[in-house]
């Protein structure tokens, strides 16, 4: 496991990488996305969400936007704002960020891997955001976000991938934030199988992140298999989604915290007393950005905290007690302020932890939010252990990285 395969890529002009290469569309505002669309006829973007441009195409007329998007795909390929490559390859991608260099495999994987388990996951998957994605796939045909998967590192795939990092790459540009992309295309036979028998013999993999992705395209296949009936066989693309795998060097997992918006009618002194019966409670003269697992930095009424677990508050051999959004959760959230599902409710808000903490401080003093939580990055190996025993990690546990961008590699399979 898994079983994965080489693939025929849509990538983007040399010329037109910058133009074509965009990020999800939800990470942009609205009033971003237009302003892009409309100034670049080149952006994924209008792959993605033709109303952007095109305002009646809004409401229920879903079959005009999915129309629309294979006439922009079209268009797209005519005039060369995407090529298709005319070999089946699978790529190495490298990102370089913030000082860190991460390094993977590109390449499809069959939904059956995730469908019978041998691709496991930790968090749980919402129907409504499945479909959605799902009805986007099966009439556009394309896969233009990976999901990242994670695996121990395996000696063959690291030398092959060594080998390729000494030549020049087929696709390297600086996208507008600064990031630099570049990719190395394998298509020489015997790197292939190479690749693809030692990925075969791997005991398992993780989703690091895109498990909606990963689910949506298994829905997505199930319903072609259907469609297709007798002409099916299994080795279809549309049977097969977009993966990075990075073993777990290279995956990063930094923390989700937690802003608060009220107190739910507590008092301060009520609050801070009660917490004080689960966590020994350390006054802090600077923000606290904790350095270990099991510290929780809290900031309230002015004051830093760093807040540490009493003996045998949680169940250390859970490997989802043991989390520290678990612990918090538990026995502060839940328990004190009435967050019983932080999926839901409106009184919390979550920050990955790229947003630094003196941003969420300064929230707390402008009456934006009442309380600030900052917690240490779960490590891979807990996701991994959460994964091994089938359990699901609490909302907003993890944000991994890289993000990927949209338009880089793109599988097509209409």
């Amino acid at each position: 496991m898994p079983e994965i395969k080489p693939f025929c890529a849509l990538k983007p002009a040399a010329h037109l990488q910058q133009q074509v290469v965009t990020r999800p569309l939800e990470n942009y505002s609205t009033g971003e996305a237009k302003l892009i669309a409309s100034e670049n006829p080149c952006s994924f973007l209008h792959l993605i969400d033709p109303e952007l441009d095109n305002p009646y195409l809004r409401g229920t007329r879903q079959e005009l936007v999915f129309k629309k998007i294979s006439e922009n795909l079209e268009s797209f390929i005519e005039h060369r704002y995407l090529v298709k490559q005319p070999q089946p390859a699978i790529y190495i991608y490298q990102v370089r960020h913030d000082e860190l260099v991460q390094t993977g495999i590109w390449t499809l994987t069959h939904i059956s891997d995730y469908l019978e388990g041998r691709i496991k996951k930790h968090e749980s998957t919402v129907e409504r955001r499945e479909k959605l994605l799902a009805d986007y796939l099966q009439q556009t045909g394309l896969d233009a976000n990976p999901v990242l998967i994670t695996y121990q590192p395996d000696a063959l795939v690291d030398r092959l991938t060594e080998k390729y990092l000494l030549q020049n790459p087929d696709l390297d540009f600086v996208f507008e934030d600064g990031t630099v992309h570049r990719v190395w295309a394998i298509t020489d036979i015997a790197d292939l199988t190479t690749i693809v028998h030692s990925f075969a013999q791997m005991p398992a993999v993780y989703i690091a992140d895109g498990h909606h992705r990963a689910a949506s395209m298994a829905k997505m296949g199930m319903q072609k298999k259907i469609l297709n009936g007798t002409k099916h066989e299994g080795t279809e693309l549309y049977n097969y989604f977009s993966t990075v795998y990075m073993n777990t060097q290279e995956v990063k997992v930094l923390e989700f915290n937690r802003l608060i918006r009220d107190m739910g009618g507590l008092k301060a002194e009520h609050f801070l007393k009660t917490v004080a019966q689960s966590f020994l409670m350390e006054k802090s003269a600077v923000a606290v950005k904790p350095g270990a697992l099991h510290q929780i930095g809290m900031y309230f009424n002015g004051q830093w905290y760093t807040l540490h677990p009493k003996t045998g508050l949680y169940d250390k051999y859970d490997p989802v007690a043991v989390l520290d959004v678990s612990i918090l959760q538990n026995f502060i959230l839940g328990p004190i302020l009435n967050i019983q599902d932080p999926r839901t409710d409106a009184r919390i808000t979550f920050e990955g932890g790229r947003t630094p903490v003196f941003t969420l401080q300064t929230r707390v003093d402008n009456g934006l939010f009442a309380i600030a939580f900052t917690l240490y990055p779960p490590s891979v190996e807990q996701v991994i252990a959460v994964a091994d025993a089938a359990g699901v990690m609490p909302p907003k546990s993890t944000w991994v990285e890289p993000k990927f961008l949209v338009g880089l590699l793109t599988s097509y399979f209409n």
